[in-house]
């Protein structure tokens, strides 16, 4: 069995309603995949599978949401290994540690297109940090990224497939799978 972690773009179900976290835990039991544990009920499982495709799992969770709750979200999966690599490749480790709220990665399904990296390099703001590692993208953005005009831009239409997670929830997620 392999552990993984599953990120969900969004936990928005639509009409005002978020996804509670217990319905997802049980999806997750119910497609077969055992200890399946949420964290700040804001779209993040930790799972164990005898599976090794992580985007075989994605198809898969993807299909059983879309079906359960009635709307698409995409999913991310990483494996165990696979997080704490994207974790010790932080290339904002000052910022990480003195601004945690304010570092983020976005997560990608894919690596980042060049014409996706060039339209964010394009609107990184002085005093702003964006760092491209393994595929996924990070930022430092001192105001926050509300602020930013990269916000505009981070979106699955506009960069591909992925979600983000600021520095405080990987650390906790890498708390959690212990």
């Amino acid at each position: 069995m392999t552990r993984y972690v599953a990120l969900l773009y969004s936990i928005i179900l639509g009409g005002g309603r978020r996804l509670s976290m217990a319905p997802l835990r049980d999806m997750f039991a119910q497609l077969g995949y055992s200890g399946a544990e949420t964290l700040l009920a804001t779209g993040n499982v930790i799972f164990e599978s005898p599976e090794a495709d992580p985007r075989a799992i994605e198809a898969r969770l993807e299909t059983a949401f879309a079906e359960r709750f009635g709307k698409p979200i995409e999913f991310i999966v990483r494996s165990e290994g696979d997080w704490l690599g994207l974790v010790e490749r932080n290339p904002l480790p000052e910022a990480s540690a003195t601004s945690p709220a304010q570092v983020a990665v976005r997560v990608m399904r894919a690596p980042v297109s060049d014409d996706a990296r060039a339209l964010l390099e394009a609107r990184v703001q002085p005093g702003e940090s964006l760092r491209f590692v393994d595929g996924d993208i990070w930022i430092y953005i001192p105001e926050g990224i509300s602020t930013s005009p990269l916000a505009s831009v981070m979106t699955n239409a506009r960069i591909g497939v992925g979600t983000s997670r600021n520095w405080n929830t990987v650390r906790k997620i890498v708390e959690r799978l212990g």
